[in-house]
């Protein structure tokens, strides 16, 4: 057995043993990727804040808050006062998304009212952006117009896109386009796929608008996830895990994560990972299985 793989084993098994001590254990070694757990990744811990503390006591070193834009300005303040005490980075929250029952927005129909009400989502985010010190926001396109001609959605979709931009890029802040999948979760989205998201993020050409790749819906909808990262890579700017059937933790399905974790690493990635699924295992057992499942992949 060469050193190298002795080595590659010897961490494994570190990592292993941490998790088996650390689920409970404070000051764990850090993970070397800025996974980002969330609230209800460690709900047997306590509240929110509570959360973040055992979360940064495992080795995570970034948080996720999809709800944070909802939350009150003490909620967020706390919020990014906890975050910052534990040297944590904050990764995205929701500045605009669609209303499902509604199947709106259709920012690329003929109702103006869509678009300027997306605006007015984005405007709004600004504020709660700063006080997280968040540096990324998802944004969802809506809806397909099933009366338009795709062509015809996809630049009125550019358009809007680039006035949001302009309300960002003096703030330093980058909206990531999240692509939904049609097959299992959200039938009748405008953006499927990552490279859907790619060729719209090329259209407006601003570091304000990129794309989110969540890989549990790229998986979904078009797989062959390497490949389609690294040809969308210069507009990906923040990317989420989540493990498909199930949208669990890493291991509890068909995705390997350890390659996709290999290959993040390969590009030197420094941004957030976002754990964007639920824990496959109720109670404090799904809990350490989820930081056992990270820490696994993480010694890849």
């Amino acid at each position: 057995m060469s050193l190298s793989r002795r080595a590659v084993l010897a961490g494994g098994a570190a990592a292993a043993a941490t998790v088996a001590n650390g689920a409970i254990a404070q000051n764990a070694p850090r993970f070397s990727l800025k996974y980002a757990p969330h609230e209800g990744s460690f709900k047997s811990r306590g509240d929110r804040l509570e959360q973040i503390a055992f979360a940064a006591d495992q080795g995570f070193t970034a948080w996720e808050d999809n709800e944070a834009a909802s939350r009150s300005v003490t909620d967020q303040t706390a919020m990014a006062r906890a975050l910052q005490q534990r040297g944590m980075t904050m990764g995205v929250f929701v500045a605009s998304m669609p209303r499902w029952a509604e199947f709106r927005p259709l920012l690329g129909g003929s109702d103006d009212s869509d678009r300027e009400r997306f605006l007015a989502d984005i405007r709004s985010s600004v504020d709660v952006a700063k006080r997280l010190n968040s540096k990324h926001m998802t944004i969802v396109t809506g809806f397909m117009d099933r009366k338009l001609p795709v062509d015809i959605q996809t630049a009125r979709v550019i358009d809007v896109l680039r006035r949001a931009a302009e309300i960002y890029e003096p703030h330093g802040l980058t909206m990531v386009m999240e692509p939904l999948n049609t097959l299992v979760n959200h039938p009748g989205v405008f953006m499927s796929t990552v490279p859907q998201g790619y060729a719209m993020a090329r259209a407006v050409d601003s570091p304000a608008i990129k794309v989110l790749a969540d890989l549990y819906h790229e998986q979904i909808q078009a797989g062959n996830l390497i490949n389609t990262l690294d040809s969308c890579w210069n507009e990906i700017a923040y990317v989420q895990f989540g493990d498909n059937p199930g949208r669990n933790e890493p291991g509890s399905g068909e995705i390997n994560y350890r390659n996709i974790v290999r290959w993040l690493r390969a590009k030197k990635f420094a941004g957030v990972i976002g754990m964007e699924h639920g824990n496959s295992v109720d109670g404090r057992a799904g809990e350490e299985r989820l930081i056992a499942a990270y820490r696994q992949i993480d010694a890849a």
